[in-house]
């Protein structure tokens, strides 16, 4: 999808890839994954299964290539510099969407009941204003139901 009023701007997407390209995921993650869920929650309507997928990802139980995937779309939504600048009303997440729910998509039989009620619990926090509690944030308390496979 074009940003409104015509064609990609390449210098954009070339600051955009270098800001991402440059990151380790996980330190992403890490570092701003809540900040900017609290500070978007409201108006991203796939909070869900980004938290969904955090707490996945998170999981020790998880498959490492899994890990890696999630993380990095999770990285793409949480870095400051994309195609589409966020702040646009109506479109500004779409690239952060589509990213996520192609990733989601393709990995969604890792992602189980146990991660989607932890998100679940984390979105309701979130949309009070506050962040989750630690056992909401972290994936260590994440039973896991079956087991993975790589």
């Amino acid at each position: 999808m074009n940003p409104p009023g015509g064609d990609i701007d390449p210098k954009r997407l070339n600051e955009a890839w270098k800001v991402f390209a440059g990151q380790d995921p996980a330190k992403v993650v890490r570092e701003g994954f809540w900040p900017k869920m609290l500070k978007v929650v409201a108006h991203v309507p796939f909070a869900g299964e980004a938290l969904a997928a955090f707490y996945c990802a998170t999981d020790p139980a998880t498959p490492a290539r899994v890990k890696g995937m999630l993380l990095a779309a999770l990285a793409y939504f949480v870095v400051p510099v994309d195609l589409i600048p966020d702040l646009l009303p109506g479109i500004g997440f779409t690239d952060d969407l589509t990213v996520l729910v192609t990733t989601i998509g393709m990995l969604a039989g890792h992602i189980s009941e146990a991660h989607r009620e932890k998100a679940r619990k984390a979105l309701k926090a979130l949309k009070q204003g506050r962040l989750p509690t630690d056992g909401e944030m972290t994936a260590e308390a994440v039973s896991s139901h079956g087991q993975h496979d790589g």
